[in-house]
């Protein structure tokens, strides 16, 4: 399934608030950075892979896949659904499995207490 457009971050504005003004928490392979705003219709994410991450695209795209993926599992789990959230891959994610990937995402997600 095809990640709505209408729930990504695309405003450059809005990644600066989000880094200026939000919580974040680091993993072992992940960074998921957050920000409550009560304006937005729904919850908007962006997962961002840099080259420093993975050299080959088909390695960034395979992981910018699996996050995509981990949050439309568990996006109707989320205490409030109007707010951003931003996940940046680490490098060490390239050599993660999927269920190692997965399971430091949600780690940072209930350390941001997201969850309800």
């Amino acid at each position: 399934m095809r990640f709505p457009r209408k729930c990504s971050i695309n405003q450059h504005a809005d990644f600066t608030r989000i880094r200026k003004t939000g919580q974040a928490k680091a993993g072992r392979f992940v960074i998921v950075s957050t920000l409550a705003d009560s304006a937005l219709p729904s919850l908007k994410a962006a997962f961002i892979t840099s080259k420093r991450c993975a050299k080959k695209a088909h390695d960034r795209n395979l992981i910018r896949r699996r996050l995509r993926s981990y949050m439309q599992a568990h996006a109707q789990d989320f205490a409030d659904q109007k707010r951003f959230l931003v996940t940046i891959a680490r490098p060490e994610a390239i050599g993660a499995t999927s269920e190692e990937l997965e399971a430091d995402w949600h780690r940072q997600c209930r350390r941001l207490k997201l969850f309800g």
